[in-house]
């Protein structure tokens, strides 16, 4: 037993050693191995050591190449703006001596001007002086010539200014009296012409009963025995188209045809298109005929309103009140010299806007004045007053502006004239019934009667230009205010309206304006 325990310690003492041992080995090996882990540190720390060096020497020597580069860079940039600022420092001081010889040339110059004045001055005092010296000397040749004609002529010089008032009372007399005379002589030679004239125009307004040759229309009948139909018995059917559509019907010997006589376009057609849809029907009695009659009147009123909206379309006109458009409509059923007042009122529209156009004006305005203009040739005979001043009342009450309605009013000269567009719509009215074949009108002979008015006022001298104004009625005649004086062109006048009473032929009378006019012109500098 005891052996086996020395065994056991033994062993255990073995074991012992040799933990004990391999610890010392270990312990040992390590210490190499801190050893050589101390020796590779400082190695790395000092290779780090000499690396941050040669970077810090790397960094300071680039940065000290970056502060010189932008050194020389700032010195260069101040150099430069001390150059320009020396520039300009020379420029200023060009501009100063510059200015400052402007100004000397400037003070000699209003000084030499000051001079002139004060020169000028005394020249005109003593012009003046001479001119006030030569005026007593002619006011003493005066008073002496004034004393020698009263020696000679046995007259006193108030005596003289009533003979003078006399003889010159004497002679206006008589040219009174010779005026008076050609008056009278023209108003009996026009009296016819001018009678006819007012008839006409009052006839194309009222909607009467005689027909004349252009208030007829005629409506084919298919055969003879239609005639008989269209009569009725008694007479019951004509009768009742007559009171029906206003108008007269003859039936006659002429052959398949009826004539329809009404002065008012718009009743004629009316009664035209119910006897054509009649015939075509082929019943005709009383309460067919108010049938028919009914429904074209409807047919032809829309087609008026159609016929207004399309001609508002084409001159582009916009916001018109329907009421005005049946208006426009109905022109298209009167006549103005034998000329259809629809189209020429849109040729008036058109001619407007082009000149309004030409003059910068506003063209929608232009064109629908002149659009307008002769609204009030529709508008029958129970109102009163010019067409113009009719049509400018209407175009007003249905909401027309104030220089559209003063246009229609001034187209004929009812009202005078105030804007551009009262202007243009007179002007396009005369262009479009001037042009050659729109009226019965001789333009050749009329042109050169005023070209022949415009020659023998330029035929006188001083005369600088003339016009010929009023479709020939006046001419205007402009003289040069240094070779007329006043009493002058009195007379100028008269001579110039002898001259035309002997050498023209010419309806009514010519007025002759005689202007003078002076103009002071001097600048402000």
């Amino acid at each position: 037993m005891t052996e086996v325990i020395w065994l056991g310690a033994g062993s255990v003492a073995g074991i012992l050693a040799g933990v004990f041992g391999s610890a010392f080995f270990v312990k040992m090996n390590n210490k190499k191995q801190v050893n050589n882990a101390e020796k590779e540190a400082e190695r790395i720390v000092s290779r780090a050591k000499k690396e941050a060096h040669k970077a810090t020497k790397d960094i300071e020597r680039k940065a000290k190449q970056d502060s010189d580069k932008i050194r020389s860079k700032a010195e260069g940039d101040i150099k430069n703006r001390r150059k320009e600022l020396d520039k300009m420092e020379q420029s200023l001081k060009d501009k100063e001596n510059n200015l400052k010889r402007d100004m000397d040339s400037k003070r000699d110059k209003l000084s030499n001007k000051e001079r002139d004045i004060a020169d000028r001055e005394e020249k005109v005092a003593i012009a003046k002086k001479q001119v006030e010296e030569q005026e007593e000397k002619k006011k003493a040749l005066e008073l002496e010539l004034r004393k020698k004609l009263e020696t000679v002529s046995n007259f006193s010089e108030d005596e003289a200014k009533r003979q003078l008032l006399d003889l010159v009372k004497d002679e206006a007399k008589v040219e009174s009296s010779k005026l008076a005379n050609r008056i009278e002589e023209e108003a009996k030679a026009n009296a016819e012409a001018e009678a006819k004239r007012l008839i006409s125009m009052a006839i194309s307004r009222y909607s009467g009963e005689y027909v004349v040759e252009r208030s007829v229309s005629v409506v084919e009948l298919p055969n003879e025995e239609m005639k008989g139909k269209i009569i009725g018995r008694e007479g019951r059917n004509i009768r009742a188209l007559e009171t029906s559509c206003g108008v007269d019907l003859i039936i006659d010997d002429t052959p398949e045809a009826v004539v329809i006589s009404g002065f008012d376009p718009v009743r004629r057609e009316i009664a035209r298109r119910t006897l054509e849809k009649l015939i075509e029907d082929g019943r005709i009695h009383p309460a067919r005929i108010e049938e028919i009659l009914t429904k074209e009147k409807q047919e032809l009123f829309k087609s008026i309103l159609a016929d207004g909206e399309q001609a508002c379309f084409d001159l582009g006109i916009s916001d018109v009140h329907p009421e005005i458009m049946k208006l426009i409509g109905s022109l298209r059923y009167r006549t103005s010299y034998t000329q259809n007042n629809y189209p020429h009122s849109i040729e008036v529209g058109f001619l407007a806007g082009m000149m309004a156009a030409e003059l910068g004006a506003d063209v929608k305005l232009a064109r629908r004045s002149a659009l307008l203009h002769d609204i009030g040739k529709t508008l029958d005979h129970s109102i009163s007053g010019s067409h113009a001043v009719i049509g400018a009342d209407f175009a007003k009450k249905y909401g027309e502006s104030e220089q559209v309605v003063h246009a229609i009013r001034a187209h004929h000269e009812d009202e005078k004239p105030r804007t551009i567009y009262a202007f243009l719509t007179q002007a396009a009215d005369a262009l479009s019934g001037a042009r050659p074949g729109a009226r019965r009108q001789m333009m050749e002979a009329y042109i050169n009667r005023l070209e022949d008015l415009e020659s023998i006022a330029n035929s006188f001298d001083g005369v600088i230009r003339s016009y010929a104004l009023q479709a020939g009625r006046e001419i205007r005649v402009i003289v040069e205010g240094a070779k007329v004086t006043d009493d002058q062109a009195v007379m100028l006048s008269r001579d110039i309206a002898k001259k035309i009473e002997r050498e023209l032929t010419y309806p009514g009378q010519i007025k002759v304006s005689v202007i003078r006019e002076i103009r002071a012109i001097e600048h402000a500098r």
